[in-house]
């Protein structure tokens, strides 16, 4: 683990996510086979297929339609931007951005909860809290490669680590925490 990932270990970990034992998971993505992709069908279209959710959902036509793949411990996806994602001719908006980051490292946590939990389907998973940091404009025209893992997992939450990538180079990273809801809450239905 680098010295970087452990900055998000220590002190700046979320305290609602940190387990009890202080469980740290090491899933760093090897170098052999990186782009490898194990499931044909996206974790949305397996778990979510009926979802509206802006970002994620398949059933939105309008929305983003972000396809997430099991990869290297965590998830991966491609999106190829279109021209009204724009802010400004050539570069992304932030809000897409922001929605990208934030519907992947939802979907990190469903599937890193329901492995951990022994699950045939996830729960629902909503956002308790995430952040983005854009670290230079995220140009038009080149796919967008998000990669993500988790950082500290608990029975009903996550702790996710997002990074998105155009041409090799790091436009944003997000970090986020990801609970799953119970019966009552207005989201637990939405994937179903």
């Amino acid at each position: 683990m680098s010295e970087g990932d452990k900055s998000f270990l220590s002190e700046s970990s979320c305290s609602s996510c940190r387990s009890t034992e202080n469980q740290i998971l090491d899933v760093a993505p090897s170098s052999k086979n990186s782009d490898l992709v194990f499931d044909e069908i996206s974790v949305q279209e397996k778990f979510a297929p009926n979802s509206i959710c802006f970002g994620c959902g398949p059933a939105n036509k309008e929305g983003l339609q972000i396809k997430s793949h099991r990869h290297n411990g965590g998830l991966l996806t491609i999106f190829e931007s279109e021209e009204k994602h724009q802010a400004f001719p050539g570069v992304i908006n932030g809000g897409i951005i922001g929605s990208l980051i934030d519907c992947h490292g939802n979907w990190t946590a469903a599937i890193a909860i329901m492995d951990k939990n022994g699950w045939k389907v996830p729960q629902c998973t909503v956002t308790a809290q995430y952040e983005v940091k854009l670290k230079r404009p995220t140009p038009f025209g080149s796919k967008l490669k998000l990669t993500s893992r988790v950082l500290a997992l608990q029975e009903d939450r996550a702790e996710v680590i997002i990074e998105l990538k155009a041409n090799d180079k790091t436009c944003a990273t997000g970090r986020g925490l990801f609970v799953a809801v119970k019966e009552g809450h207005p989201a637990y239905h939405r994937w179903h």
